[in-house]
């Protein structure tokens, strides 16, 4: 123990008590899904804090020359008998009462319980130091190693922000209203049962105006059911904030929303403001449900749930390369179904799986912070096999089920998810997201990411061409832009159930006038066909400012691919807004073709004898009280105008311009949008910036022709030396920081964020001997190259679909299913199974692969 001892000695001045603010990685290994519950254990660094599994620990030493690490070993516990277990197969679960998660009556999260095993390894020897150990060494040897180890298990790892841990979704908020709420002395009394909407007679999800006891039904869900909308009609009219759900009401309390603050809301003075139109709120009894209730139900729904997750059928687990589950992280199926279906796809897999050994020891000293090492780990984990095995049985003792389970070990992408989501707004929170939004999100990422080498993505970008003729002049505009994703409309007209549907109709409205239970709404069936037409029908625009005939005019928009990529990704548009502008999703069954061909969608570009619209920008709009000035300015006189240039500054509309910032655009784009469309409104700006979102002086000032530079501006430009210093730092050289300064109006945070997003231009700069780049010089007359993109043949194959369960992308839940060696395969996070009905009409994202012939 001597040796040991002395070895501690050596390396005490590396080993480290965790100050708040330290990064802790005890749970998951930096370079693999290793975890203290893995085979081996996991090994915290005691100088750095990252946590390694014992194939990677031994390069950390090497690289790091660090010592003294911490292992961590946990084995599971068996489960406790209680009173509600039968003592033959896993406990019942609890209906859920409550719409919360890992609280009483809420969902469950399982909280598994474990017994640990903690000591210090010293390496290259793997040296063990036990607790007990530490009672024998010299003191300053042993308080300060045994400060550490007390200080590492007590202190939050970082994936601990991450878990779930509780959350109320009934939590209620006070409403404003409430205290000093107007009631109207009008001599309504409301009886104790009987109620029917004024409006329509309906006798259930019924509301009282808590201002002047007025009865009206709720407002109508996405399926059809619930009421007509009519109690939010009388708010509209009245302003009258608050009602209470008749039916709901108990001596406990009741349901209130305030449709002035849009939520249900807590009523402090409830018993005085029912008693009011004759209400006693101590006699009341519970008729019906409440709006926790029906939310639970809700994200319990038979029908859609039941048929995505194949839930009524004997589903066969699978395990091995390529088929691991991922572990839901509260609310992170959105992210499991995207990144399953990414790492199926060939570009994916070459750049960060093949390379991984690559990646790994080019990665820095923190991996937990470098994406490219991040994104090989996770695809590592979901390709190799190696967390492809069953779960552990529930617990010993417990006869095991007639059905297989499918549940597996799986990986806890914690730290991916951690990195993906930082700083933004939504994928750095619990809550539910939209898979479209994640998968353009996390290609953006590798975009950013891939400056230099092969870019993945490119599998997925293709470059679309609109066609825009005027109708007056017949000539044509052609823009290119860069997408993604295919947005395929729903037209809902072309139903091939009409029939049906308006019986369904029926039957709802007479079981709404009779009482009866709702019945259950029918599915419309949509063509494929249909859809693709409304995708490639020809898109008339209104109030169209020509630049051939000086006027506006009505001009028609076609939209057809200028490329095909390698892979096709199609988002059926089935989330929309209704008429109130609520949103809802539309419950359609689409018969989405395994080989689709979009041959006859090839662009044809300019046609043979057709005329181009003259690129002549609209004339500036004057008004009356503005006082006119010239672009020279000062050079003239208020006596003498002759000085002043012919062109006169654009009074632009300011809505207009608010408008399209409000979406996210640059200001100085949105500038630029409603000048060059003669302030004819929102639509035609909106155009202008879809068709120029790729020019590299998208974001630049507004410059008018005939002039040098943009109002207010010099020709000499100044930009700051610190800011400059800046992006040159990242790797960019100075000619390339100077542009992204000048796009952005020399605001470093708008240029950074800029220079990411025109990677593919700014690497086709080539620095002249003056300075300016080749692209900027003067006697350079060819266009700026534009996006690279492959091309090829327009047939393919569907190879996965990610299903959308619920009423919105903000809550319900993910799965995907995905064609492995001609099977298909549902990946419903953790459980892995071989698919017996594939629901492909219910898909929200289709992926297709090019058909080689």
């Amino acid at each position: 123990m001597a040796e040991v001892s002395e070895v501690l000695m050596s390396v005490l001045s590396t080993i480290r008590v965790p100050r708040p603010g330290d990064r802790v990685h005890k749970d998951e290994c930096a370079l693999s899904f290793s975890s203290p519950e893995s085979e081996g254990g996991l090994y915290v660094c005691m100088n750095s804090f990252l946590g390694f599994g014992s194939q990677y620990v031994d390069r950390h030493h090497t690289r790091s020359g660090q010592r003294a690490y911490l292992h961590i070993s946990q084995t599971r516990k068996a489960p406790k008998e209680d009173d509600e277990n039968s003592g033959s197969g896993d406990p019942p679960k609890k209906k859920p009462t409550r719409l919360a998660i890992g609280i009483e009556g809420g969902f469950n999260v399982e909280q598994e319980q474990y017994e640990e095993e903690v000591k210090v390894v010293l390496f290259p020897d793997r040296q063990e130091v036990t607790s007990d150990d530490l009672a024998t060494m010299p003191d300053v040897v042993r308080d300060r190693v045994s400060l550490a180890m007390a200080g590492l298990m007590s202190a939050d790892s970082v994936s601990h922000a991450l878990q779930v841990q509780q959350w109320d979704g009934e939590l209620r908020a006070e409403s404003r209203h409430a205290v000093e709420l107007e009631q109207l002395n009008n001599g309504t009394k409301i009886p104790p049962s009987g109620w029917r909407c004024e409006v329509c007679d309906l006798q259930e999800n019924l509301w009282m105006n808590l201002s002047d006891g007025r009865v009206f039904c709720g407002r109508r869900y996405f399926d059809g059911s619930g009421g007509n909308n009519h109690a939010l009609l009388h708010f509209q009219q009245t302003g009258h904030p608050l009602a209470v759900k008749l039916g709901t009401i108990t001596p406990d309390g009741g349901d209130v929303y305030s449709y002035d603050e849009d939520d249900m809301v807590l009523d402090p003075k409830l018993p005085e403001h029912l008693s009011h139109f004759g209400i006693d709120m101590m006699t009341m009894e519970k008729t019906e449900h409440t709006m926790t209730e029906l939310e639970i139900a809700v994200n319990q729904r038979v029908g859609e749930w039941e048929v995505i997750q194949e839930s009524g059928a004997t589903l066969r687990p699978l395990s091995g390369p390529g088929l691991t589950g991922m572990k839901n992280l509260g609310n992170s199926c959105y992210l499991n179904s995207v990144m399953q279906v990414l790492f199926t796809v060939p570009d994916f897999q070459s750049k960060y799986v093949s390379n991984i050994d690559k990646i790994f020891n080019e990665a820095p000293s923190d991996p937990t912070q470098d994406f490219k090492t991040q994104v090989a780990k996770l695809g590592y984990g979901l390709l190799s096999g190696e967390y492809s095995k069953p779960a552990p049985d529930p617990g010993e003792g417990s006869e095991p089920s007639s059905e297989p389970r499918g549940d597996q070990v799986g990986i806890a992408a914690r730290m991916f998810k951690a990195l993906v989501g930082r700083g933004h707004p939504e994928f750095s929170t619990n809550r539910q997201q939209d898979a479209q939004e994640f998968l353009l999100h996390f290609i953006n990422m590798v975009e950013r990411n891939c400056r230099s080498g092969v870019n993945p993505s490119e599998a997925f970008r293709f470059l679309v061409e609109e066609r825009i003729v005027c109708q007056q002049s017949q000539k044509a505009k052609y823009t290119q832009r860069v997408d993604y994703i295919l947005q395929l409309p729903v037209p809902m007209d072309q139903a091939t159930n009409t029939e049906e549907l308006q019986k369904a109709e029926r039957r709802r409205e007479e079981a709404d006038s009779s009482g009866a239970p709702t019945p259950a709404p029918v599915r419309a069936c949509i063509p494929f066909t249909a859809c693709m037409a409304a995708l490639s029908e020809p898109e008339t625009l209104t109030d169209f400012w020509s630049s051939a005939a000086q006027a506006k005019t009505t001009a028609t928009k076609t939209t057809r691919f200028a490329s095909f990529p390698d892979h096709m990704v199609i988002q059926v548009k089935k989330f929309t807004f209704g008429q109130d502008w609520v949103p809802k999703k539309l419950d359609v069954s689409i018969d989405v073709p395994d080989t689709l061909d979009l041959t006859a969608l090839r662009a044809t570009g300019q046609q043979p004898g057709e005329e181009l619209l003259p690129e002549v920008a609209p004339p500036p709009l004057m008004t009356p009280d503005v006082e006119v000035k010239g672009i020279l300015g000062s050079h003239g006189n208020e006596e003498d105008d002759s000085l002043y240039s012919p062109l006169l500054s654009p009074v632009l509309d300011d809505s207009t311009v608010s408008q399209l910032c409000e979406m996210g655009f640059p200001l100085e784009a949105c500038r630029k949008a409603v000048y060059y469309t003669g302030n004819t409104g929102i639509d035609a700006a909106m155009n202008w910036v879809m068709g120029h979102m790729d020019d590299p002086d998208f974001s630049a000032p507004l410059v008018l022709p005939g002039t040098s530079s943009a109002p207010g501006t010099t020709p000499t430009e100044s930009f700051s030396e610190e800011h400059l210093a800046t992006i040159v730092s990242m790797g960019f050289s100075r000619d390339q920081a100077t542009r992204a300064l000048r796009a952005t109006s020399n605001v470093l945070e708008r240029a950074v964020d800029w220079i990411f997003s025109h990677l593919d231009d700014l690497e086709s700069m080539e620095v002249s001997e003056g300075g300016r780049s080749a692209a900027e010089s003067e006697g350079s007359r060819e266009p700026p190259p534009g996006p690279k993109v492959r091309d090829g043949p327009g047939k393919y194959e569907l190879f996965a679909f990610i299903s959308h369960m619920g009423t919105s992308t903000m809550c319900g839940h993910y799965v995907c299913h995905i064609k492995k060696d001609q099977q298909w395969v549902i990946f419903n996070d953790q459980k892995v199974c071989a698919s017996e009905k594939p629901p492909k009409d219910l898909g929200y994202l289709y992926f297709y692969r090019r058909v080689t012939e």
